[in-house]
């Protein structure tokens, strides 16, 4: 089975992706893996950004990132698969 993997920034709104890896620096790694966003992690796309931020659900919560995390956050549009 193939995977589809592009940026978050290119995930259609609404659509429930995995985040298949990050890119960009240590220090971005850290901050998004410790608000909850590490590979592996499941996530739904509320609002795409442009203007603004991009919304997205992850478990219980609401998070907002901007356009520069979107483009660096790898996924996986089939978010029911195992990678």
């Amino acid at each position: 089975m193939k995977v589809n993997i592009m940026p978050l920034l290119m995930a259609p709104l609404g659509k429930r992706v995995k985040i298949f890896s990050l890119g960009g620096g240590r220090g971005m790694q850290e901050r998004l893996i410790s608000m909850g966003l590490g590979p592996g992690s499941e996530i739904e796309i509320i609002r795409k950004g442009a203007p603004g931020p991009f919304i997205i659900a992850a478990k219980e919560a609401r998070l907002a990132i901007g356009m520069g995390m979107a483009q660096r956050i790898m996924v996986s549009e089939n978010g029911n698969s195992s990678g």
